[in-house]
Formats: C-alpha cells, structure tokens, sequence
C-alpha cells in the first residue's frame, strides 16, 4: 500500500523529517487504441508477466466502498497515532499521523487540482474517492458495476485485460476495457495489484482515455486514485489496513530522508 507518489507529494517536513518531492513526467502508455496498449505490455511484460488477468479479478470479487472516508474517521485516531508515535516519538508523531490521514483525503482531481497543487512539488492532497456518480463499485468475475447513493446502478459492463500499464513510472497495474460503446468513462478499468487479502484495499482509476489514467499530476484525472473498501469489512480489516499504509509510508520517509 506504498503511496510513493502521494506520499512524497505532500507540503513537506514534519520535525526533521523530509519527504521527497516527486516532479516525474508521466509515461504515455495508451494512444487510446488497443494497438498502443500491447505496445505498452511488450515495455513492462519483465515486471508483470506472471499476472493472471483471470485470478486478479477473482480475488477481487465483491463490493467497494471509498476507502478514507471510513479510515480517517475519528473513532480511528488511535489506529494512525500509534504507529507513527512507535517510528518518530511522542513529539512528532501526532502530527505524523495528521498529515498521513490527510494526504488521500483531498476532494478536487483534474484541472481543478492542477490549478490548485501545479506539479506537485510545492506539495499537493490526493483524492482516493469514486468519480463520476458510483458510491459502491462491485466488481464479480469480468462484470464491474456500480450504483450511486441510492442504490440505483449506474453502469454495467464487462470488461476484457488489455495489458500492463505504468501509472507514470511510479506504479504498475493491469488495464481492463469493454467493448460496450456507451460506457463512457467507465470504459477502463486500471487496476493496481492489490487486493483485500494482500492490502486489506483497492487502488484503481476509470475513465475513457487510457493515456490520461496513465499520467499521474496532468490531465483529466491528474492527482485521483480510487482506493476501495469492501463494505462488508470488519474493525480487523479497518486496523489493518491503517497500520499498513502508516508503517509502510512512514518506512519510506524515513527512507528519504538517510537517503
């Protein structure tokens, strides 16, 4: 669950720590045909050849709701003090933890976050929601669906591997996308490789244009990752999951900063 380019996005020290900016220029990996797309699996096909388009989608299977709004609840404060107090002591870690809760809570994505962060490097929030209407995304063997607040679905689509994908050389996922000619910006799913028994979570992007969901700071869906919840997960799977993106992040910091 390393977010290396969220994380390192962010307005920068906490005590003594410093966190890396990351200004990476993201690669094209999609023209927005499926030609271009197996000319992006031949380049990471040394990374991933052993992904199982089949089984990830298995592993997969169930309903999704947005991760952070659960996580950053404050019945939940304890769950991120904790560790962070363990890495960097009773001073700095409270406020470790703050900055950790906040930097997948943004609200804003695409130009509007663009306009807001620029490249990223003077610090920037990451918006870790659903897009485009979906409260819950199910995903069930090829089938993704999601319905919006009330229940009702909003779309309905299966869905056929296309390849690996770079997400801006930071991170590597597996692009999906149907031949349904409605599906808008549900046509791609871009998965990363978590899933609720790995990482207690879901990382993925949508949309329509498979070169944009490979970019990470331009673009229409410029600082967004989706990061998924299963709505039936229980305090276990909540404490898990904090405690993983908390150490893990909080490894890599201080891996920056001996750097």
């Amino acid at each position: 669950m390393k977010r290396r380019f969220t994380i390192a996005a962010i307005a920068a020290s906490i005590v003594s720590l410093a966190m890396m900016s990351s200004g990476i220029s993201a690669e094209s990996a999609h023209e927005g045909d499926t030609e271009k797309a197996g000319e992006t699996v031949a380049e990471t096909e040394a990374d991933t050849a052993e992904f199982d388009a089949v089984a990830f989608l298995e592993a997969i299977k169930g309903t999704y709701e947005p991760l952070f709004p659960i996580i950053t609840d404050p019945q939940y404060d304890q769950l991120w003090i904790d560790p962070c107090v363990s890495a960097l002591g009773e001073e700095a870690g409270p406020e470790a933890a703050e900055m950790l809760k906040s930097a997948c809570n943004g609200t804003i994505y695409g130009q509007e976050a663009i306009d807001a962060f620029g490249d990223g490097s003077e610090g920037a929030q990451f918006d870790c929601l659903f897009i485009n209407g979906p409260s819950t995304i199910t995903f069930d063997g090829n089938t993704i669906s999601g319905a919006d607040e009330n229940g009702d679905q909003l779309f309905s689509h299966e869905y056929q591997y296309v390849g690996n994908l770079s997400l801006a050389g930071m991170m590597e996922g597996h692009l999906y996308e149907t031949e349904d000619e409605d599906a808008g910006e549900f046509r791609y799913f871009y998965m990363m490789s978590d899933t609720p028994a790995t990482t207690y979570h879901l990382e993925f992007r949508y949309g329509s244009d498979a070169d944009a969901l490979a970019q990470y700071n331009e673009g229409p869906y410029a600082y967004w990752l989706a990061a998924g919840f299963p709505v039936d997960a229980d305090e276990e799977m909540v404490t898990n999951v904090i405690t993983l993106f908390c150490e893990e992040n909080l490894a890599e910091m201080q891996a920056d900063e001996a750097a």
